[in-house]
């Protein structure tokens, strides 16, 4: 897949457009972050439609972009900037003016142009309270 078509499914995750999910990923496909896993373009959509995108605006920036014909590897900072204050959100009771940020490398694997195999790696996951102190949490999953 090349740079720019990647992009695309970036632009469209940004914008939480769920379609996107159905155009690029595989019928069987398979994502593991941490110990959170699951199965399947439902599941994908379960995980942000439900968990996330609810209580958080999430940006991903890619700053490093590699491919083949069946793997592409990418260095992904993602910023969650929640919606409301919320006290029981995924990542525990949130304030407006907080963020977390996600620093890792992606590695998907790439069958039929869909992607089929989803490995998250874990190097940071800061959160940055509304006063700008920031602590890292730990691997999120």
């Amino acid at each position: 897949m090349l740079e720019s078509e990647f992009m695309k499914y970036i632009e469209r995750f940004n914008r939480e457009d769920l379609t996107a999910f159905e155009d690029y990923l595989h019928p069987d496909m398979h994502m593991k972050n941490g110990t959170l896993e699951f199965d399947g373009i439902d599941g994908m959509k379960h995980h942000y439609r439900d968990l996330i995108w609810p209580d958080f605006k999430e940006q991903l920036i890619v700053p490093r972009f590699v491919s083949t014909d069946s793997r592409i590897a990418i260095q992904m900072r993602t910023i969650f900037t929640p919606k409301a204050a919320n006290p029981e959100s995924l990542f525990g009771p949130v304030q407006l003016g907080e963020t977390f940020e996600f620093n890792g490398i992606i590695m998907y694997e790439v069958v039929d142009g869909l992607f089929k195999d989803i490995c998250v790696a874990y190097n940071s996951f800061v959160h940055t309270d509304v006063n700008g102190n920031q602590r890292d949490l730990g691997i999120p999953h």
